[in-house]
């Protein structure tokens, strides 16, 4: 338990931060530093594809590391406060032209993505160093992403509380973002010394080049099915969230955005135990096919929510947070599974690479997410307010445009999720029996080991 609890800690901060960026992100460019949606999509799609040179350089990095603090609490230590201070920096607004600002947000977006890779990737790795177990993996999983879940109603309560104590929308964000950046380092600590590393030296990955490390990655047929369903559950997700303050605040009509928010989140964090316990019976394919045939009912009904149906929002937003929990749980807790496969076939361990593929996919569908809403609100006519005003009333094509990016389009990306979760390969009884080959193989290896003769210097003689 105390093991868990520390691994839990360590996705608090990631779990802030993630909701801060998806929820408010877009509207704080927008609403605050006064953007248009075009730039302020722009600004998180950039610095993501920079992003992308980020993730496999450091999973490889994090798997050949070699330090008395561990490979993968080395990174976690050093990471931890540039990762709290770029984040705070992203919530100020300086007095730059919009130009200025535009390119101000690209270098600390691109900082701060450098500085979580740094931290989260190597924090995921650890999982299947943890622990070997299929059902305990889940377990693990669960306890973290309580804790992510949990560091996102806290970001969010915060919101509530100092948009109720200060008055001015540049000075709120910049006072949220340093509180959460505080909050969101100090559980890193936690997990470094609360968790240990185990490592066996017998399986270090060969120093491969990247791009030979990532082909072997994506060779593997079950993990191209476990990142697809990964994917389309975030992207959805991040096209949701980014969206869910103009859906609720334009269109509902409702001032409540973040109390809806709150409400996936708590229904979430319930859902994530019932979920475990639920996969111990039936494995993790079903427990997403479950989840994601709720989730799908939520998404879709909320295109039919007219104005004034604050009651249908908040059941929609019950039963979304039923679905969402699954998304967190199962793609990362069949991602260990996938990669002893690895090892069975190639007889080392990489999860530095397969979490860095992972990582990656899930700052590309924030990325996205955010983008083809700034981009489909800047096509459709949205009206930006002047820095700190309230946002205008907007034209019909906006307002279609924002039912349709959270209703239909999330709706078709999870039908596709759930399509390549049928064709997932890896169950309960294939996983044991992957590891039943890899103790058989471990146990050769070690015996033909001890029974090698000695090696023998020769002489040659005249």
């Amino acid at each position: 338990m105390k093991t868990k609890l520390a691994y839990g800690a360590g996705d608090m901060g990631a779990g802030i931060t993630a909701t801060l960026l998806a929820f408010s992100l877009l509207f704080f460019l927008t609403k605050v530093a006064g953007l248009s949606p075009g730039m302020a999509g722009a600004i998180v799609a950039i610095g993501k594809i920079s992003d992308a040179i980020n993730d496999p350089i450091i999973g490889v990095m994090s798997d050949r590391t070699r330090s008395r603090w561990g490979r993968r609490h080395s990174w976690i230590l050093m990471g931890s406060l540039p990762f709290g201070l770029f984040f705070f920096l992203q919530w100020l607004v300086p007095n730059l032209s919009p130009w200025g600002l535009f390119w101000y947000y690209i270098l600390i977006s691109i900082f701060f993505n450098l500085a979580f890779t740094a931290v989260n990737l190597p924090y995921t790795a650890l999982t299947a160093e943890i622990s070997q177990d299929f059902n305990e993996r889940t377990s693990l999983n669960s306890f973290r992403f309580t804790f992510s879940i949990v560091g996102s109603i806290l970001a969010l309560l915060l919101e509530i509380l100092i948009k109720g104590v200060i008055e001015n929308p540049i000075q709120q964000y910049w006072v949220l973002g340093l509180a959460c950046a505080v909050i969101s380092v100090l559980p890193l600590y936690w997990c470094v010394w609360g968790t240990e590393e185990r490592f066996d030296p017998n399986t270090q990955t060969k120093p491969l080049p990247i791009l030979a490390q990532l082909k072997i990655a994506v060779s593997n047929r079950p993990f191209l099915y476990v990142i697809g369903i990964y994917f389309c559950s975030w992207l959805a997700f991040q096209l949701t969230a980014a969206n869910l303050r103009f859906f609720v605040i334009k269109w509902m009509e409702y001032d409540g955005d973040t109390w809806i928010a709150l409400t996936v989140q708590a229904v979430a964090i319930v859902m994530l135990f019932v979920w475990t316990a639920v996969s111990e019976r039936v494995g993790k394919r079903m427990v997403y096919f479950l989840g994601m045939s709720v989730w799908i009912v939520a998404q879709g009904g909320l295109f039919f929510l007219q104005p004034g149906q604050v009651a249908g929002l908040y059941f929609l937003s019950v039963i979304s947070g039923v679905g969402v929990a699954t998304a967190y749980l199962v793609p990362w807790s069949m991602l260990p599974d996938v990669i002893e496969l690895d090892e069975l076939k190639t007889g080392e361990r990489r999860e530095g690479v397969f979490y860095a593929i992972m990582v990656f996919l899930q700052k590309m569908g924030l990325a996205l997410g955010i983008f083809l809403v700034g981009q489909a609100l800047e096509a459709s006519g949205f009206i930006s307010p002047p820095p700190g005003e309230p946002i205008p009333n907007q034209p019909a094509a906006a307002l279609w445009a924002i039912r349709v990016i959270i209703g239909p389009l999330p709706t078709v990306i999870l039908l596709i999720g759930l399509l390549l979760a049928y064709f997932y390969p890896i169950s309960r009884e294939v996983h044991a029996e992957i590891l039943l080959k890899l103790r058989e193989k471990r146990l050769g290896e070690e015996t033909s080991t001890r029974q090698a003769p000695p090696q023998m210097d020769v002489i040659d003689e005249p």
